[in-house]
């Protein structure tokens, strides 16, 4: 009999639950498989009276890549990216990002949906989309909310890769990796009901936006995918080639 190994493990460490992404195959890829699993242990952490908060965190080079268009198709990825970043908003429990590798496309989406983040020095950032005739829709809502629109612009219209500096500069990580101690110790020390009711504080802008504008994100992911440019740029990418309008 085969037993098919967890793509999200969970441990407790001192009240705090630890989900960690493994699925290195696919790089953290946010496929319908591993949404499920993330979306238990998320449930889980919030029925347990003993987690204050959640980190999570990944295995392998890569915290998460986006839609796993692979296994899901291009058709998926964005209603189940909205339902996940929806629960990590309301989960009544502060969400930690670590992360210690690279994040693309929809994976930005992910972590800008974390109420806070630690990145180290090898993590690097990239919204890959528009390199393939695509645009970080859903993504957008959570980052766009939350970090400088002004200095986000520059890496969602070149898709170039930036560094943990930039990701901290522009407000979408909180902090450089050795501020994760005294964030956990904060955390431990503050009580349920306060990190709650404070939560609610710090989530309701991006909430808002995320009713507002995620049916016309979900729709404007779905137009472009279905596009003949889309198509050759995912094609181009599955590949390992440059698509037809590089220069």
């Amino acid at each position: 009999m085969t037993t098919t190994a967890p793509l999200v493990r969970r441990e407790t460490d001192r009240g705090i639950a630890v989900l960690t992404l493994d699925s290195p195959h696919n790089r953290n890829a946010l496929s319908a498989a591993l949404i499920a699993e993330l979306t238990g242990a998320l449930r889980e952490a919030a029925r347990d009276e003993a987690v204050r908060a959640v980190l999570l965190t990944h295995t392998g080079s890569t915290f998460c890549a986006g839609a796993d268009l692979k296994a899901d198709g291009v058709h998926r990825g964005p209603a189940l990216l909205v339902d996940l970043m929806r629960q990590l908003a309301e989960l009544p429990k502060p969400v930690v990002a670590r992360v210690e590798g690279h994040v693309r496309a929809g994976g930005l989406g992910l972590l800008a949906a974390c109420d806070i983040s630690v990145a180290g020095a090898a993590a690097t950032f990239a919204f890959s989309e528009v390199r393939l005739g695509l645009a970080p829709s859903v993504a957008s809502i959570p980052v766009l909310a939350r970090a400088d629109q002004r200095a986000a612009a520059r890496w969602i219209l070149t898709g170039e890769p930036f560094d943990t500096a930039e990701a901290v500069r522009l407000g979408l990580v909180t902090a450089r990796a050795e501020a994760e101690e005294g964030i956990l110790a904060g955390l431990r020390a503050s009580s349920p009901q306060g990190l709650a009711e404070s939560k609610k504080l710090t989530t309701e802008r991006f909430l808002s936006r995320l009713a507002a504008d995620s049916a016309d994100r979900t729709r404007q992911s779905a137009r472009l995918f279905a596009s003949q440019e889309a198509a050759q740029g995912v094609r181009a990418l599955l590949e390992r080639r440059d698509p037809p309008w590089a220069l």
